[in-house]
């Protein structure tokens, strides 16, 4: 299996996580600060190159009721425009507290305030990941890395499923 990239993007930061070869575990490995697309798509790039990841997993903001708010809405046309300017397949993942989740994992550290805002971003990207490696390990089912929504679906898989969550039949 090839690596995959995850992604925890955010309107100021964009966290970054990479699998192993073997699709086992996610490593944080960085935060990038958003200034302009053009940054955005430069950084993604680089990571592109030196990862050839064979997907990148971005965490999609649902509210807790599971429908899609604002800040999904965004993530959503941040990848659509991913999707277009790199060509590999974008999975969209359900982040739902995952960055709460990891500013109390930081806080059980002992991890100063100053650290803690700047690692948060890419263990939440670590956190996606993990996530939907352990899911693809458990259901042992390789389509879940079709997964890909676009705007006009929004909420829906390209089967018609759930994002983040596999339809019951599979």
């Amino acid at each position: 299996m090839k690596r995959l990239l995850g992604l925890d993007v955010g309107d100021r930061t964009i966290g970054v996580a990479v699998s192993d070869e073997l699709g086992i575990t996610a490593q944080a490995v960085g935060v990038h600060q958003r200034t302009s697309w053009a940054a955005d798509l430069a950084y993604l790039h680089e990571l592109l190159r030196r990862y050839d990841p064979a997907a990148i997993v971005v965490g999609l903001p649902k509210n807790m009721d599971g429908s899609l708010g604002p800040q999904a809405q965004k993530t959503l046309a941040f990848m659509a425009r991913l999707r277009q300017a790199c060509g590999r397949p974008v999975i969209a993942w359900d982040e739902r507290l995952t960055t709460r989740l990891a500013e109390r994992i930081l806080l059980a550290g002992d991890t100063s305030r100053r650290r803690r805002k700047h690692v948060r971003d890419q263990l939440a990207a670590q956190l996606i990941l993990q996530t939907y490696l352990e899911w693809q390990s458990q259901h042992g089912d390789t389509r879940a890395s079709d997964m890909r929504l676009i705007p006009q679906d929004a909420g829906r898989n390209a089967e018609g499923g759930e994002v983040g969550q596999p339809d019951a039949g599979q």
